[in-house]
């Protein structure tokens, strides 16, 4: 039996129009009458998950920043600061990348340089804003007070072909994964959706073999490899679908998520 789903958020249960499909609320409501657990497993921060979910926030366990930081029902699972010696390090190297945007994600907020985000076009500040809707504008990294759980690079020149590309030097001092066209994401070693997940089943004590999940980036790579019942979106990253035991038979913007469930569920 199914105890545990767990859904990334962008590319996989909202559609390309940033929407949650109308039948995931029923579908949420059927599934916690019958004691099963839904997770949203994102590389999105806390505060921008919980605006999205706000009418049924107490019900749901938050898997936040790629597995930096777990909450369920409003309180803290455990968190994997990054230290203040590596967040310096690491904005030395990314300052010497030219085009990108560094946000320091922090459990209250996402930071970034005022100088360097308001240069850019109103396009691009949107779209950060996006996913980091609680985002504060710095002129160093000495104006901020909070623990910081992620780096987050929006690289418009292709995060997999461009910085990635410069940053995986450090792959053994840092978790570095491919989070979306655009995105980077840093964190410590050892962080990812795929542990986070570990930890949960244990805390919950629900085992791989009553687990779901969804997933459409390399960042929910680990994730598919910890969960028995492991969907790629129709629309996933190759790499992905090549180590999922399932595909969706839509895609996210034809209720890929949602339909799946139905059918396993009979719903």
């Amino acid at each position: 039996m199914i105890k545990l789903i767990i859904t990334d958020m962008d590319g996989t249960l909202l559609n390309n129009y940033d929407e949650i499909d109308p039948e995931f609320w029923e579908i949420e409501k059927k599934l916690s009458e019958k004691g099963v657990i839904f997770s949203i497993a994102s590389g999105r921060p806390y505060y921008n998950l919980v605006k999205k979910f706000e009418k049924i926030k107490d019900n749901l366990l938050f898997i936040c920043e790629n597995g930096s930081l777990a909450i369920y029902k409003g309180k803290e699972l455990f968190s994997n600061p990054i230290s203040i010696e590596n967040i310096k390090m690491i904005n030395e190297i990314c300052n010497k990348i030219p085009g990108i945007i560094t946000l320091f994600c922090g459990k209250k907020s996402a930071y970034t340089y005022k100088d360097l985000f308001l240069a850019n076009t109103l396009e691009t500040q949107n779209e950060i804003r996006k996913y980091y809707n609680n985002l504060q504008l710095v002129d160093t990294l000495e104006d901020i007070n909070d623990q910081f759980v992620k780096i987050a690079i929006y690289d418009p020149k292709g995060s997999e072909n461009n910085s990635y590309q410069i940053l995986k030097k450090y792959s053994n001092q840092f978790q570095i994964v491919v989070s979306g066209k655009v995105w980077l994401d840093l964190s410590n070693i050892g962080t990812n959706k795929g542990i986070a997940i570990l930890k949960i089943q244990e805390k919950l004590n629900i085992s791989y073999d009553e687990t779901m999940a969804f997933g459409d980036y390399l960042n929910d790579y680990e994730m598919m490899k910890n969960v028995k019942y492991s969907y790629a979106m129709k629309n996933a990253h190759p790499d992905l679908i090549s180590i999922s035991n399932f595909i969706t038979k839509e895609d996210n913007d034809h209720g890929g998520v949602t339909n799946t469930i139905k059918e396993i569920f009979n719903l």
